[in-house]
């Protein structure tokens, strides 16, 4: 089952809004034990899953062992149509005696009926093997479809003193980095792992960001930006049409051209209603399954009041002290999950023990 979960992590940032998945079939072989004699993970969302992979992975010398094998999967196969026929199927033609599931499936149209069925053909199935590994890798896809929200990361730089940006000047305030050039590869890294990434209106003036994934391979997560009054400039790069971008505002809704790649959509917020929810609302409505929220520190702030976050990466710059700056958002007493040091830049990762949606 390590092995399984060690291939799932292969599709990261690929296949949602479906899980990655992993599976390796095993034959006990009377003369040399046990050996894999096949291995595959759902690679692209659409694309075959990963136990069809992993029988299509099997020699032809190896494949009248099929029947013979035991198939390990980190999640449970699935009964339904989709994008693809249901792999429980799969599983009963193949003939496969044995299949040891890492973790049930949330998602409504499977949710024990994949195991239902290949019992009722006769499969032995073994259940909860390494379940909450498994349940941890897939915790974006398991929040998504129990709790009908998107898994929300926030994610902020401060100076050693907890400042989030540069003093006021008659100009605005000043523009400082504060992480160091190696933890921004990693802030890019982060962006490939999740569908979505969300700023305020004065971060995307005063900082004009791309907000996509140029400095890691892999793909960029959808744009979307607050802008009540709708007062961005078009020449912000956020608008370059390079990537799908949502804009939550208070005048205008247009779904029109949100289905391309790379089209601009716009989210009309009701004036009356939270708008923590209505964006966690209409992530969900899009099937986006999580969001990193980069700033400013209202917006996190508003996140972090609202108890409506799951995960926070905090960089700290323990070389730099900004006097006069703007002071970080303020997260309730919560020890660490995590810690990472990268040469000045300390990053710690909470964990919120108890959201309230």
């Amino acid at each position: 089952m390590q092995r399984c979960l060690e291939l799932a992590l292969l599709g990261s940032g690929h296949v949602a809004p479906n899980p990655m998945v992993g599976a390796v079939l095993v034959y006990d072989d009377p003369l040399a034990g046990e050996r894999i004699i096949g291995e595959g993970y759902h690679r692209q969302y659409g694309q075959a899953h990963a136990e069809v992979n992993c029988i299509r992975s099997v020699k032809e010398t190896d494949r009248p062992f099929i029947r013979q094998s035991t198939l390990y999967v980190s999640l449970e196969p699935c009964a339904h149509f989709g994008k693809t026929p249901p792999c429980a199927d799969l599983v009963i033609e193949q003939g496969i005696p044995k299949v040891v599931v890492g973790v049930r499936d949330p998602f409504p149209l499977v949710d024990g009926k994949g195991i239902e069925k290949l019992r009722k053909a006769g499969v032995a199935v073994e259940t909860g093997i390494l379940e909450r590994e498994c349940r941890e890798m897939n915790r974006r896809f398991f929040l998504f479809n129990t709790r009908h929200r998107p898994y929300i990361v926030l994610k902020w730089a401060q100076s050693a003193d907890g400042k989030i940006a540069g003093a006021m000047t008659p100009a605005g305030r000043s523009r400082i980095l504060i992480s160091n050039e190696y933890t921004n590869r990693l802030v890019h890294k982060w962006r490939t792992e999740e569908a979505s990434i969300l700023v305020g209106t004065n971060t995307a003036l005063a900082d004009d960001p791309a907000l996509t994934a140029r400095l890691w391979k892999g793909p960029d997560p959808v744009r979307l930006v607050i802008d009540r009054e709708l007062r961005l400039p078009s020449s912000l790069r956020l608008f370059d049409g390079q990537v799908r971008t949502l804009v939550f505002n208070n005048l205008r809704h247009e779904e029109g051209t949100d289905c391309g790649e790379a089209g601009l959509s716009y989210y009309q917020l009701a004036e009356d209603s939270s708008l923590v929810h209505q964006v966690a609302t209409a992530l969900y409505q899009r099937k986006i399954q999580s969001v990193l929220i980069e700033g400013g520190a209202r917006l996190l702030q508003s996140f972090i009041d609202a108890d409506h976050w799951d995960e926070a990466r905090v960089i700290t710059n323990e070389e730099l002290v900004i006097p006069g700056g703007l002071p970080a958002p303020e997260l309730p007493v919560v020890q660490p999950f995590s810690r990472e040091k990268i040469f000045s830049d300390t990053i710690r990762t909470y964990k919120n023990p108890n959201p309230t949606a």
